[in-house]
């Protein structure tokens, strides 16, 4: 039995340790999207960097700076076409807000009296024009937070590359945990960053994709940069394209355009909208198959606390609960009431560090 005084000295570096965790974590949490972003992409890369490492033998730089170079031109691509496409939008409404605010109040006004409902108010128009004005600078400002959290994603990807094996050896020693528990949420964060940062993407290119052919058989102006938006918003849960292609089909109609409208319309919500749902319950269900109320759930509380990449982390979260939930059951409940937490897990789920030391034999 550890004495008293024991006890105390070990509460207290307990709580210099918490305190100091705390600390680092407010201090970082304006770059906590590219140290998610590094572990995201460190999760889908470990399996195939080992093959390279140790059944390839590459020189673990070298490897590390492929998959760099990788991500780099992933990353690059989206980036490339909101440029191309949203830039010049976005420098004429900087050029002359007055005359773009007041084409797009035009319209508006346009649309509700084709349709004959006030879908808006004047006070609510102008206050999201304004609203809208006001967001524009501070969204290109926000571009040097934007690198920074690449620089950093990037930088901490390929240390956590070259050191991977030594850092899950680690972390599996650290963790005060059983080791099928261990195992499990090992298992359960590899299938849950799998189905969202590989699966999502996926499904918002796809319905991107089909919506733009609609808006180009249908005429939509501008029909590449609705099509990227469609796709951008197609991340969202709940309402989703819905926000790009509701107001192009009353614009449709509004400028007298029926037949275009209608058949945008029908487009629209047989095919862009199943399409949806047909891609997550095919690709989501071979990926990862997680329950889309996990998905829904998790997304709108990770986009609240991590932004953009809580996309990702978001259902991992909600995951972590009903996973922490068993662990709890299993290591201090009575085994007759504990559920099996490996009733999920395939055979041949490991423990972190295993895998590539299987590899490297």
């Amino acid at each position: 039995m550890p004495s008293f005084n024991n006890r105390i000295r070990q509460v207290l570096l307990l709580g210099i340790l918490l305190f100091l965790i705390f600390v680092i974590i407010k201090e970082l949490f304006s770059f906590l999207p590219g140290i998610l972003g590094a572990i995201t992409f460190y999760i889908l890369s470990r399996r195939q960097y080992f093959i390279f490492i140790y059944k390839k033998n590459m020189k673990k730089a070298r490897a590390a700076w492929l998959f760099i170079l990788f991500y780099l031109i992933l990353i690059g691509i989206p980036f490339y076409l909101a440029i191309t496409l949203i830039s010049p939008k976005i420098n004429a409404v900087l050029a002359n807000p007055e005359e773009v605010m007041q084409t797009i109040q035009q319209n508006i006004t346009t649309v509700q009296q084709k349709v004959g409902v006030d879908l808006v108010s004047k006070e609510s128009l102008n206050k999201g024009l304004n609203a809208v004005a006001d967001f524009l600078p501070g969204m290109l400002n926000s571009t040097a937070m934007l690198v920074t959290n690449l620089a950093i994603m990037l930088f901490l990807l390929y240390f956590m590359l070259i050191n991977g094996r030594e850092m899950e050896k680690y972390l599996n020693r650290v963790t005060p945990l059983k080791q099928q528990n261990i195992n499990k949420l090992a298992y359960e964060t590899k299938r849950v960053v799998k189905a969202n940062a590989l699966g999502i993407p996926l499904i918002s290119i796809i319905q991107g994709l089909v919506a733009t052919v609609g808006y180009l058989i249908f005429g939509v102006g501008d029909w590449g940069l609705w099509g990227f938006l469609t796709g951008v918003f197609a991340f969202f849960p709940v309402v989703g394209t819905a926000i790009v292609w509701i107001p192009l089909v009353l614009f449709t109609f509004a400028t007298g355009e029926t037949w275009q409208g209608v058949g945008l319309l029908l487009y629209s919500v047989i095919i862009t909208g199943n399409v949806d749902y047909v891609a997550r319950v095919s690709l989501l269900k071979r990926l990862g198959d997680v329950h889309p109320v996990i998905t829904i759930m998790g997304v709108l509380v990770g986009l609240n606390l991590f932004g953009f990449i809580g996309l990702v982390f978001g259902p991992l979260l909600i995951s972590y609960l009903l996973v922490l939930f068993e662990i709890y059951m299993n290591e201090f409940v009575d085994p007759e009431l504990c559920v099996d937490l490996n009733e999920h897990v395939p055979a041949a789920a490991e423990s972190p560090g295993n895998e590539e030391l299987k590899d490297g034999k």
